[in-house]
């Protein structure tokens, strides 16, 4: 991670919390790195790969891709798996991952069908069904860094690979009948594969290696922009069948909180659309230095939308667990996703996060209300940003109280606070 502009981080060197978070993220990548860092110091490592694979995106078209593995043996699943990690602490999740080195090779996005052994060998792990034993040697000792960032999960120190062993492991049959098909397009693979039940990581993973799509059109993707466009696609798939679905008959409220971010899903009884909207406490890593929440989202209509969501991998992640909780109920609503990320969110672990938080939160029974009025009294008895603050900022709230004026709306007695 790199210094901030204004030296705070320099001055402090994690002592004296002057960042005024409970926990320094620093150090609680560094304390994990630290238990891991002896295993680590060699030219050379033996251990299980989760399976994992990385690809990077600085130089692209030229990117670094390799696999990523623990330097012990045994079932290391977990180590990659973040549709398990739900509930684990920030220091968990940053100890399993810190154990993970990133061998690293550079080849072109181009060169997915014919990049040599070692990308080869990066391929067979994202096939992969179970940790596979893998022996890498390295050009220096591998060195580690703070990797912070909303789409991606944190990994630990990475080298250069001169050579690199496998032992081998048992292919995902499914994902393993994708990559043979050169005539299934990737979009098609990817719904194919979540039809199948194929968990969402294992197919980003996959995707980003090059795995599907036609023969002579394959391509490396970077990891953090194959998350996304998994989730892209399939959410959009699903968000047809939604609009082919009867409306809820009343309005709904989903809740959930982990690591500090609580999440408020409204469902109202109209046709598809959707929004995602995100409010960060001064304090946190994105708002550091600013006394005011700092707010930003994006919203869909019926149609669609075909810009990029400006709020990035976390708009279509929890764009998906909407879409496929409405299709699992065979419903079709309106739905808006209020996240406050508070400062105890110190660092992030990347988009799974948002996915998991609203895959939880749709998980419960939701609560249920007669009208719009009486749901967003349970918002706003949950969130502590006030009300007519997300009203302000919401296109769909402003579109379901357009028959009357904001004012007149709030002038309805809503809990005190």
């Amino acid at each position: 991670m790199r210094v901030p502009q204004n030296g705070l981080c320099v001055l402090c060197k994690g002592s004296r919390m002057l960042c005024r978070k409970t926990r320094c993220p620093i150090i609680v990548k560094l304390s994990s790195h630290f238990d891991i860092a002896p295993k680590i110091r060699s030219l050379h490592l033996d251990g299980s790969s989760p399976p994992g694979v990385f690809v990077g995106r600085i130089g692209y078209p030229h990117v670094s891709v390799g696999p990523l593995a623990p330097p012990f043996q045994g079932d290391t699943s977990l180590l990659d798996l973040p549709e398990l990690w739900f509930g684990k602490s920030i220091e968990e999740i940053a100890a399993f991952r810190s154990s993970l080195v990133r061998g690293k090779t550079t080849a072109h996005v181009e060169d997915a069908e014919a990049g040599g052994r070692l990308l080869e060998m990066t391929r067979e792990l994202a096939l992969a069904a179970e940790p596979v034993e893998v022996e890498l040697s390295f050009d220096k000792e591998p060195r580690g860094y703070l990797l912070l960032s909303d789409d991606v999960q944190p990994f630990g120190p990475s080298a250069r690979i001169n050579s690199m062993r496998t032992g081998g492991g048992r292919w995902d049959r499914r994902i393993e009948k994708a990559y043979e098909d050169t005539d299934l397009k990737a979009a098609e693979a990817v719904l194919n594969l979540y039809g199948d039940g194929v968990l969402i990581s294992r197919i980003q993973r996959a995707f980003s290696i090059g795995t599907f799509g036609l023969k002579g059109q394959r391509r490396l993707v970077p990891t953090r922009w194959s998350i996304t466009a998994v989730d892209d696609t399939i959410s959009r798939n699903l968000a047809e069948g939604v609009k082919e679905f009867p409306l809820i008959n009343e309005y709904r409220v989903y809740e959930s909180e982990y690591l500090d971010n609580r999440f408020e899903i409204l469902m109202l009884p109209q046709a598809w659309s959707y929004e995602a909207i995100e409010a960060w406490y001064p304090n946190t890593l994105w708002n550091p230095a600013s006394r005011s929440v700092i707010f930003y989202g994006d919203y869909e209509g019926f149609n669609g939308r075909t810009k990029y969501a400006s709020m990035g991998g976390c708009y279509y992640a929890a764009r998906l667990a909407a879409t496929e909780h409405l299709v699992a109920e065979r419903r079709q609503a309106s739905v808006l996703v209020l996240r406050e990320a508070h400062p105890g969110y110190i660092m992030p672990v990347g988009v799974w996060q948002v996915r998991e938080n609203a895959r939880n939160a749709l998980r419960n029974p939701p609560l249920t209300f007669n009208t719009l009025h009486e749901a967003l009294a349970r918002v706003a008895a949950r969130l502590e940003i006030p009300l007519e603050t997300w009203i302000r900022g919401s296109r769909l709230l402003r579109d379901a109280v357009h028959q009357r004026t904001i004012a007149d709306f709030l002038s309805q007695p809503l809990p005190n606070r």
